[in-house]
């Protein structure tokens, strides 16, 4: 399942960060509000229980969030996504998968993986900015699964087609929310017109 999260000030900020001429500060503040914009949609369907709360004027029966929600970036890029959506949900516990695409292969090499406890029962929701080849993405949902994630969201700010098709035949039942879905790939695996290289945008590592 696809959404494309189609908002005004996510569109206007995403044209910020196309910009080639936006700086480090900008793009990563702009990428964290995002985050932050996409938050209410991708989490609108999360489940909640009944709890008896007391206000100051009489008792009252409210809803709380049913299970613990884990936020799993894909490193490096991905945690340019967790502030903004940690304001809204700032009890979420984080895992990290660290994974780098060989530019040869074009797939992905993971280096480094770390899990909350109640991962599990969690509501997972994986971020990336680039949803590319779909390859990080695929790889980082197959490692969520093993450690017996049961509720997967995956959130990008950017993908192709191919990506999203990709995504898609690997995992249906697990539903994909982007802020733009772009024209296509280049013949290196980037997506056009996308954003650049998101980790070295966001860090100023090149």
């Amino acid at each position: 399942m696809l959404t494309v999260i189609d908002h005004p000030l996510i569109r206007h900020k995403l044209t910020i960060m196309r910009n080639k001429d936006t700086g480090t500060k900008d793009f990563r503040q702009n990428l964290d509000e995002i985050g932050g914009l996409m938050v209410y949609e991708v989490t609108r369907d999360l489940p909640t229980r009944d709890i008896q709360i007391e206000t100051p004027m009489a008792p009252y029966v409210g809803q709380e969030l049913a299970k613990k929600v884990v936020i799993m970036p894909i490193l490096r890029a991905g945690l340019g996504m967790v502030s903004g959506i940690m304001d809204l949900i700032p009890t979420a516990q984080v895992a990290h998968i660290g994974m780098f695409r060989n530019e040869e292969t074009l797939k992905p090499q993971v280096y480094f993986e770390k899990y909350p406890k109640d991962f599990p029962e969690a509501e997972v929701i994986i971020v990336d900015p680039m949803l590319a080849t779909g390859g990080s993405s695929i790889a980082a949902i197959d490692m969520a699964k093993a450690h017996g994630a049961q509720s997967i969201r995956l959130v990008c700010l950017v993908g192709a087609p191919e990506g999203v098709n990709a995504v898609e035949k690997a995992h249906p039942d697990v539903h994909l929310y982007l802020a733009a879905l772009d024209e296509r790939l280049n013949e290196h695996g980037y997506i056009i017109p996308g954003l650049g290289d998101a980790g070295d945008r966001i860090f100023g590592t090149k």
